[in-house]
């Protein structure tokens, strides 16, 4: 398991309601829990951003044409 530290947030109260109402729905089973996922999902969308960006300074390789995609659902389906 990884190890945990403590960090405080401060949030103003509408926000902070917010984080309560998605503990108390069943959403997530505590405040941390829902911030752990939040900072996860931003790190993931950062990651994804990065590696887009990274593929559209990329050369072009192949021509992206119906038998390209073709292709690539065929590998998708086997």
């Amino acid at each position: 398991m990884n190890a945990m530290t403590t960090m405080n947030v401060s949030l103003p109260d509408e926000l902070r309601a917010f984080v309560d109402d998605q503990v108390n729905e069943g959403n997530f089973g505590s405040t941390s829990e829902y911030v752990r996922e939040l900072i996860s999902r931003d790190r993931d969308r950062r990651e994804l951003r990065a590696a887009l960006l990274e593929g559209a300074r990329a050369p072009v390789t192949a021509t992206a044409d119906a038998a390209y995609f073709a292709s690539l659902r065929d590998r998708a389906t086997s």
